[in-house]
């Protein structure tokens, strides 16, 4: 199985007919994902042309999509100004899972879009992450098809790059994957650590899981007391960060350390505290994950 999206996850891509919503939607496409249509204010009432000859509508508004469309997922390629509103355009249309890929977005403007979806009840992925991909059946956002391979292991990442490194290490290594999320690296982020654990921990086919954490805030912590206290399969982690000087933020706008709580020291000390095995490097992922699972 997968966790929040499948081969049956109906999609609207908003800013389809921009440069980056452009590229990865034709990439999305081409993986399998069920793109149904996409939104681009004043554009609306033309085709998005994809690949292969297929072609989806565009809309002006994402409840015009929704309504023609069926569309009950959205992914989400706007400039940082408009990207708030733009989740928050889609939670009011009714769509259940929302990608948002865009960095830069101010936090009190993510504020307000979070609560909205909230109340909507919408699970919002993001901002300022790659997205999530289930091997072999769909992917939102812009984690590369080609390097992952269905298998049983869920992988949750607070990094871009670092989710794509743990994949082709374990992919390489034969070591499949049930769904990889990255849930953004940003202070406020619709999706955390512990909803992903709870959700892997439903899901049959998902016998380990790899949590990939970074400098800055306590989510890691908090997810490793959670996966003690109510997870029954292995977890394998690791944190970036362990060089980052105090008070200097590293690359995320969440990556930043403030008192000792948030160093990469602290964070591999809850993780060994609550039995989670901690590969000092990427490259070390795929053989802990391999003796997690008795191979």
């Amino acid at each position: 199985m997968s966790i929040y999206v499948d081969e049956n996850t109906r999609v609207v891509v908003q800013g389809i007919t921009g440069r980056d919503g452009s590229f990865h939607t034709r990439q999305m496409m081409a993986y399998g994902t069920r793109v149904v249509s996409g939104v681009t204010p004043g554009k609306g009432g033309r085709d998005f042309e994809g690949p292969d000859g297929g072609a989806v509508p565009v809309f002006d508004t994402v409840a015009e999509a929704v309504g023609e469309t069926g569309a009950d997922a959205s992914v989400i390629y706007v400039p940082p100004a408009f990207a708030a509103s733009a989740i928050m355009e889609a939670a009011d249309a009714g769509v259940s899972f929302i990608v948002c890929v865009t960095e830069g977005i101010p936090v009190l403007d993510m504020t307000r879009a979070h609560a909205l979806a909230r109340d909507r009840g919408c699970r919002v992925l993001g901002p300022n992450c790659p997205g999530i991909i289930c091997p072999g059946k769909t992917t939102l956002g812009i984690i590369p098809g080609r390097m992952v391979i269905p298998g049983p292991v869920g992988l949750i990442s607070r990094s871009g790059t670092l989710t794509y490194e743990a994949v082709h290490h374990l992919t390489r290594d034969g070591l499949g994957q049930t769904t990889c999320v990255g849930i953004g690296g940003d202070p406020l982020i619709g999706t955390s650590f512990v909803d992903c654990l709870a959700a892997f921990a439903e899901d049959p086919d998902t016998e380990a899981i790899v949590m990939i954490g970074e400098i800055g805030g306590t989510a890691e912590q908090e997810a490793a007391a959670w996966a003690s206290a109510n997870l029954s399969i292995p977890v394998v982690g690791f944190i970036a960060g362990r060089t980052a000087p105090p008070g200097k933020r590293m690359g995320h706008a969440g990556a930043i350390i403030s008192g000792s709580s948030g160093t990469a020291a602290e964070k591999t000390k809850a993780f060994e505290d609550n039995g989670i095995k901690v590969a000092e490097r990427p490259a070390e992922i795929s053989s802990l994950v391999a003796e997690a699972l008795g191979g």
